[in-house]
């Protein structure tokens, strides 16, 4: 299925790409999210038409999440779990854990924004974790599990 990126898409292409996708991909999610139209000749010459209107809202989504990604850089989460003697969850502190807690602190960030890359946490401690504002935009922050 030929499909044209209505915005960037991380690791398939551009806004105004057309790119070549799977029938599931396009149809499930590309398509249904706003993120691409299929690449039909009256969808490419709407696309042409309305492309400088286009890449100026992208650009304000940039900027937007570079703004929000300064403020929160280097912030330090914590978060308090029961826990074991030995340091050792009981249950583990997940995205929406972390999203929940940002958001109590008055950053509006959705769970599936935040990266885990070891994971679930489960130990108590401090954990490097991303948080992936846009395409191109992520801001590294702190997150301290306390046990209780």
């Amino acid at each position: 299925m030929q499909v044209i990126l209505m915005e960037k898409v991380v690791n398939l292409g551009q806004l105004g790409d057309v790119v070549k996708v799977k029938n599931g991909f396009g149809r499930n999610f590309l398509i249904p999210q706003g993120k691409a139209k299929r690449a039909t000749e009256s969808n490419v010459a709407d696309f042409a038409a309305r492309r400088a209107e286009l890449e100026a809202a992208e650009a304000a989504k940039l900027a937007d999440a570079q703004a929000r990604a300064e403020k929160l850089s280097g912030l330090t989460v914590q978060i308090v779990q029961k826990a074991g003697v030995d340091g050792k969850l009981f249950g583990s502190v997940t995205n929406a854990d972390i999203a929940t807690a940002l958001e109590a602190q008055g950053f509006k960030i959705e769970k599936a924004q935040v990266r885990m890359p070891d994971g679930h946490i489960k130990q108590i401690g401090d954990h490097p974790i991303s948080i992936a504002l846009h395409a191109d935009v992520v801001s590294n922050i702190t997150v301290s599990v306390l046990g209780e």
